[in-house]
Parts: C-alpha cells; structure tokens; sequence
C-alpha cells in the first residue's frame, strides 16, 4: 500500500492540507505537530495566560502620547474579545488579575493630552467591565467612572469636540447601565443632560446613538418598579418622559422626529405596564401632531404609528387615530401607512378599505386620465377628495413617478397568493386564505385584479406615449410619464408580479400586445427591455390559456410567433445590455418550450438560433457568456438549422472558448454548459466523453478562475457518477425479479475515470490555493472513497507511476510547485492514495475559516505591539 508522507509545507498554510491517515494511526503527525495540540486552547473563550503575559506592554503603548498610534479596527477588535472575555469570567476577577487595565483607565483620566482615539477606547473598556455591578462599585471606590463620564472628564476636554470622542461616551455610558446602581451614576455625572444635547448632534451615528442610549436608560429606571399614574414615573424616567412631551410639542421638525424615534425605539422594549402608562401619556401630543400644517416629521410619525399598533397597548379606539393619519398625511407617506394596516391581523374593515384605497388612489387617477369619456364633469372634480394625489402626479416628474413607483410597490407586496382573489386579513407569508375554499372572509377586501391591469397597461402607454389623454390634465400626466423609465421598469415588474392572477382574456390580450410594442420599440432602454423580457417569461408562465406551464395555448402560441421578429432584432442591437437581455430571455424559452412543436417550428424558421452562435464572438465578454448559455440550451433541445454538424462544431467550439478566451465569464459559462451537456447525455458527447471530458479538465486545471477550476470539478463528479453509476444500482436484468445490489466497484472500475485523467485533476485541486476548489475536490474524494467501499486497494499492476513518483509530485504539490505531472495514474495506486489521505480531516479543515489562527486575541496583542515596535518584525502574524 501506497502511503503518502508529506514533509512540512514551504509555502502553502498548514490549515488547507491533508495529512496522512496512517501517521494518525501512528499518533502523530511529525515535526512536534502532538505537542503544539496538546497545548492548543481555543481562542476568544477566556483570558489565557500567553495574552496576559502581552496586556501590561499593550497598556503602556496606549498610555503613551509619543507611541504610533493604533489602528481604529484593531482597538475595535479588542474591544470585542474584552467583551467576550467578561460574558465567560467575572469582570472583577479579570481587573484584579490584570492590574494594568485599571491603570490604564487611572492614566486616562489624569493626562489631559491623550489622544482622542485612546480616550474613546478607555471610556467604552470602562463601560464593559463596570456592567457587572461588582466591578462598577470596584471601579467607583476612586470615583474613576464619576472621574471618565462627568463633566470634568472627557466632556470638558478639547478631544470632546472630535465625534468619535463623544460615541465612545455614548456607548460606554450603554454598556454600564445595565443595574439600579448606574442611575446614580448617571444623575450624579448629569449625563441625562448630555444625553439630550446629544440628541441634537451634528454626527448621524452620535446623534442616533444618543436616542438609543435614552431608550436604555428610561427602560433600566422603570425596570422592577410597578407601573402606575402617569405622575407616579421614577424620577430619571420622569424627566426623559417630560422632555419627550416637550419635544413632541416643539415647532422644530428636528425635535420632534428626535421623539418620535425614541418612542418607536421604547414600545418595542418597555415592560408592558408601563408602556401602557406611556403611550396614555403621550398619545394625545401625538395626536395633535397630524392637527399641524404640514404634519411635521411624517416619516418617523408612520413608524410610531404601526409600532404602536403592533405592540399590546394599541386599542381599538386608536383605529380612529389611524384613519386621521391616513386622510392628513401626504400621499408619499399615505402610502407606506396604508400597507403597514393591511398587513396588520386585526384592524376593521372599514379601515382597511380606506387604507387599500390610499394605495389605489395613483393608479385609479392614471386609469380615469386616459378613459374619461367627452363631456364627464372634470377630472380634477372627481378626485377632489385627494388633491395631495392629484398634486404630486401633475406637478415634477420626480414626484410623479416617485408616487406612481411607491404605489406599485406597496401593491406588489399586498398581492395574494395564485388563485386566491382577496386580501385577507393573513396576507402572502402569514396564513393566506387555501385557493380551494370557496367563501370568501367577511372582513377581507377583493383583490382588483382587472382595475390593476387595466391600470398598469394604461400607466405603459402613457410612458410610451401610445395613450390617448381624455383630458387637459391627461395630456399633462402623458406628458410628464412620457420616456420615464423608472415608471416603466416599476410597472412591468408590477406587470409581471400580476400575472400570477386571473384576468378576462381581452385584457390579457392587452398585456400581450403592450409587452410586444416595447419589446419592437427603439425607445425602450436597456434596462427597461430587461425588465420586459422578465414580465414577458412570467406571463407566458401563467398565461391562462396554457393547458400546463410547459404547453402552449393559442395565445401564447400567437405571442411567441410575434415574439420571435422583435428578438432577433434585438440579437443585433448596437447596445451590448440588449443583446445581453435577449440571448437570457432565449435562454429561459428554450428551457421551458424547446420540446413544445410550434415553438421549434416558429424558432427555426426566425434565424436566432445562428444568431444567438454568432454572438459567441461577441466583443463583450457578458454577451459572449449569455451566448454560451444559449447555445448549450438550444443544441440539447436540437433546435439548429443542421443538427448534426452542430453536433460535433459546438463542443470543439466550447472547448475553444475555455482555453483560449480572455474573460472569466465566458470561460465558466463553457465548462457549466458542457457539464450540462455531459448530466443529460447529449449526443455530441456521447461517442469520445473521455476524451472531451480529458480535454476540459486539462484546460480547467491551468486556469487562473478558480470558479472554472470548481466548476470543472463538478463536471468530474458527474462524470464519476455515469462511469460507477448511481449508489446501490442492481444489476441490471430482463427478469422482473430484483436481483441482488451491486457489490462495490473494484480498482478495474476506475480506469475510465484514470483515462480520462480525471485523479491527476483532482489530486492537484485537492491543494489548490482557493479553499472552495478544495473543498469540492475534497467531497468528490470522499464520494468515490464511500463507493469504492471498506477493504484493502490490491496489488498494483504495470504500467503506472510508481508509488515514489506519486508520493514525489504530491510532495511538490504541497509545497506549492504545480508544474510537476503526476503520470497516467492507474486504478491501484489511485485507490492506494485515497486509502493514505485523511479526506475526513482535511474536509473538517477547510470547513474552518482562512484565518482561524490569525484571528486570535495573542496574534491581535502580538500585531498590535509590533506596530507600535514593541515586538519585533518576526513576532507578528501580518494577517
């Protein structure tokens, strides 16, 4: 038996190597590999007597001004294994066996010039060890926390003016306020105070912080206490509340989104109790917010609004409170108000009616725009109801395609499943109503399945222009939507999403015929002839007339007839996004009705399958890939003008593109395809798959991809499977009588796979530098070792390499060198290595992260110290 020793690696990292199974059942792995895992400890669980030993050096380069100073994202680090260090030890325990933190913090808080960075760490490391109560008071003996926090610590120093300064106040002050005993920190220090002032701050991340913070601090004050009148509030909680009804009553918009946000933030967090007393409080300055012209802070309003509603203090009679934001509130902030109410479990009826005809009120506008017959009263008088709508679709084009875009948005979200025709109270994801029960809910709203289409096809033609306005404000309207794209991408894919509904089949017709005018239009973008394409496939899905998803009715029939012109025009389009679009819309057709006769017939008669081959030497690499894809689809189908030159020209073709095309893209689309090809027995691979199968391994192996390099590993595994056949298979038998299971494959089974040079493939992926090549290789190793079954590999026969040049070549491997071959490798001494590899270690090896090492607390004290030239070069891990 062959057994592979490998010698300790020059270059490549120990963490992606195999080692040899029988130096494990020697009880070890050599070169004093034993003894280093004797001692190993895992990292990040406690403070280990090696990073102790670091933490006194680490402290004094902190502490000292004239030191480099350390990198921001390695005292974020730090920070993180200190907290982790006191969820698993007694923070106290850790300070008085680490002296030097508490040193740290003294120095801190004495030299008045540290730099902004350290002070920031020492105030959030103060803040993680004082959240045990023990330590805090430990802390507090030399009012050291008094000292950091207050207002002659790092409030009144000039690093205070730098944000990251005041964050680390912020977040410090968040991790010590977890017990009773901090609130009188926090009076004592007036942090309260700073606390609203840094509501207001200049710096989004202090400022939100800051909110967070007075979240935390009002739901620790009331914590343990009973909830009572809104008079009876714990003193700290009292003046945060206080100072939240002020700012709701305030005239400044910025005050006010400040509250609004800090109480969205508390009902999701405050003991029920006294939430109920807060929201009591506070409910009527809330109310008189949607009193004001305009309604200040309306975005974070709808937040509070559906917060409340979804949490336990909501009642009834605040129903009434939600159809007064929805009749004040504008039609932007209308809107995502209206959807969070639908998808609410309780709300009555009458509300979600008005709430679904805020969502509708866009789309209705835009249908009575183009349908309002000659001599109706005015269009504008019929929406007089909602002149916010009316104002923002005939005022910029910015707001008008902003609401028509929100609308179908928040529709799309609120469309019930396929086959129901309401929306329930449980929407799609939450329960809806079964297709087959036939009663319809008593507190559930129709879906308008033809309004909506009728209303999208029409919203289309006006964007194309195609629209005749009914009115003086119909033509502004058309001439506001004419050309806009972002209308056009939201409607087709609003257009799509509804095709999985019924419709009456004259509108179903009109989705046809829009679809086709964009799809033939010069003016359709790229991006919006993509967006036509996707809804395109979907309704050809879902078309009612299909007697299945993969038959074709005479609709569709029709369709891809049409269809197919517009197409191959596109296949020539000068903008390489459009030709790009076309050939994965060919692609996703030929999948779905390549067996279906009229499709073939329509297809080959259109000239796009040479087309679509044409464009294999695209200039542009996406299209180049797109048309690889194409073509691998059309030639399994057999839909090419002589299929059986296709037949031997297109896997030469391939095998062209992936070794010699200059993009990656295009190269893993060919080895996808021909793995395609290989999986349902193409004919073009039938008659020589070693030789191909050979062919694109070979040039797989010398690609610097490694998506190519995993790929063709998937096209060996597929392989594997055809040669060995499928696990368990019997033999086969013209008797009906089940025969015995097929006994596991000898060596002799292999030599398809040997011929095919498929092991010297994968042996070289197995140490390939990129760990998902690795790990690929790694389980087709384990796969074959599980068919090949249990029991010695025999004697191995002439003709091979010998067991020294096997063992020479994977040696070089290892140590990086990829050029030296490994030789026809035969069946025995295939067997021979797979018995000499530990597959089930190196498998659990690459399941570990690249830098499980580097990313331990010794590596990150030893790469902090060297930078500050504690350590030397060699001490540190550079990862």
């Amino acid at each position: 038996m062959l057994v592979v020793r490998f010698l300790p690696p020059s270059r490549a990292p120990s963490s992606t190597l195999p080692q040899p199974r029988a130096a494990q059942e020697r009880g070890g792995t050599g070169g004093g590999a034993s003894s280093a895992e004797g001692t190993k400890r895992e990292p990040h669980l406690a403070m280990d007597r090696e990073c102790a030993q670091l933490l006194p050096a680490l402290c004094t380069l902190l502490a000292d001004p004239g030191q480099p100073l350390v990198d921001d994202t390695c005292l974020e680090k730090l920070l993180d294994w200190f907290r982790t260090v006191t969820e698993t030890e007694p923070s106290l325990l850790v300070l008085k066996e680490n002296p030097c933190l508490t040193e740290l913090l003294l120095h801190t808080l004495k030299l008045q010039d540290t730099s902004a960075r350290v002070l920031s760490f020492s105030l959030r490391l103060a803040g993680i060890f004082a959240a045990q109560e023990d330590c805090f008071q430990y802390l507090q003996q030399g009012q050291l926390l008094l000292g950091l926090f207050g207002v002659a610590g790092a409030q009144g120093r000039p690093a205070w003016t730098i944000p990251g300064v005041r964050s680390g106040w912020v977040q410090g002050m968040c991790s010590l306020a977890q017990h009773p005993s901090a609130l009188q920190l926090l009076d004592d220090c007036g942090a309260v105070d700073t606390i609203f002032s840094l509501q207001g701050d200049p710096s989004l991340f202090v400022a939100s912080a800051a909110g967070q913070l007075l979240v935390h601090v009002l739901v620790l004050a009331v914590q343990g206490t009973a909830a009572g009148q809104p008079l009876d509030w714990p003193p700290c909680a009292r003046r945060i509340v206080s100072h939240l009804e002020n700012a709701l009553c305030s005239p400044a918009a910025p005050q006010v989104t400040r509250a609004l946000n800090v109480l969205t933030s508390l009902f999701g967090r405050c003991p029920g109790p006294w939430a109920q007393v807060l929201w009591a409080q506070l409910r009527a300055p809330v109310a008189r917010l949607l009193e004001r012209e305009p309604v200040p802070a309306a975005h974070s309003l709808v937040d509070l609004l559906l917060g409340v509603a979804r949490s336990p203090v909501f009642r009834s009679s605040d129903h009434a409170l939600l159809a007064q934001a929805l009749s004040q509130l504008g039609p932007t902030h209308a809107g995502p108000l209206a959807l969070g109410i639908l998808k609410l479990h309780s709300s009555p009826q009458a509300l979600r009616t008005q709430a679904l005809g805020v969502l509708l009120q866009p789309l209705a506008y835009v249908l009575k725009a183009a349908v309002q017959p000659p001599g109706a009263p005015g269009l504008l008088d019929a929406v007089a109801g909602s002149p916010g709508v009316v104002d923002a679709l005939l005022g910029s084009k910015s707001s008008c395609a902003g609401l028509l875009c929100q609308s179908l948005a928040h529709l799309e979200e609120l469309q019930p499943p396929a086959g129901v025709a309401w929306v329930g109270t449980d929407l799609p994801g939450a329960g809806a109503p079964s297709p087959s029960a036939p009663a319809e809910p008593t507190d559930a709203l129709t879906w308008p399945q033809a309004p909506l289409l009728r209303a999208v096809v029409t919203m289309l033609r006006f964007c194309n222009g195609s629209a005749a306005p009914a009115s003086s404000a119909g033509g502004r309207l058309c001439g506001t939507l004419a050309g806009c794209a972002r209308v056009q991408r939201a409607a087709l894919g609003f257009l799509g999403a509804l095709s999985q509904g019924a419709g009456p089949q004259e509108l179903v017709t009109q989705v046809f015929a829009i679809l086709l005018e964009y799809l033939e239009s010069p003016e359709s973008s790229p991006t919006v002839l993509r967006k036509t394409f996707q809804s395109a496939l979907q309704w050809l899905l879902h078309c009612p007339d299909a007697p299945s998803s993969c038959a074709l009715g005479p609709q569709t029939q029709l369709f891809l007839t049409e269809l197919l012109p517009g197409l191959r025009k596109r296949l020539c389009s000068p903008c390489w996004e459009v030709r790009d679009s076309a050939l994965e819309f060919l692609t996703q057709l030929t999948r779905h009705w390549g067996g279906q006769a009229g499709f073939r017939q329509a297809l080959l008669a259109s000239e796009v399958p040479e087309l679509a081959e044409q464009l294999l030497q695209d200039p542009e690499s996406y299209v180049r890939a797109s048309a690889v894809a194409a073509v691998g689809q059309l030639s399994i189908r057999g839909l090419h003008a002589s299929p059986e030159a296709q037949q031997e020209r297109l896997p030469a073709e391939l095998l062209r593109i992936l070794s010699a095309d200059s993009e990656g893209f295009p190269r893993r689309a060919a080895v996808r395809v021909l793995t395609e090809w290989l999986r349902d027995g193409h004919a073009g691979l039938a008659e020589d798959a070693e030789r191909l199968v050979a062919r694109v391994l070979g040039a797989a192996g010398r690609d610097l991809d490694w998506e190519v390099r995993a790929q063709a590993v998937e096209l060996a595994l597929v392989f594997l499977a055809q040669t060995l056949g499928p696990p368990g298979a019997r033999r086969p038998s013209a008797e009906a009588a089940p025969g015995p299971p097929r006994p596991p494959p000898g060596p002799e089974a292999l030599r398809p796979l040997c011929r095919a040079q498929v092991f010297e493939f994968v042996f070289r992926a197995l140490f390939d530098c990129d760990r998902p090549v690795a790990r690929k290789s790694c389980d087709l190793l384990l796969v074959l070792g599980a068919r090949l079954g249990p029991g010695s590999p025999g004697e191995p026969v002439g003709g091979g390499p010998s067991p020294a040049s096997v063992e020479a070549a994977l040696q070089g491997w290892r140590a990086g060198g990829q050029g030296q071959p490994l030789g026809a490798l035969g069946p025995e001494a295939v067997v021979a290595v797979l018995r000499a590899l530990d597959l089930d270690g190196l498998q659990a090896t690459l399941a570990e992260s690249s830098d499980h090492v580097e990313k331990s607390p010794q590596s990150l004290l030893q790469d902090m110290l060297a930078t500050g030239g504690v350590l030397g070069d060699n001490q540190a891990d550079c990862y």
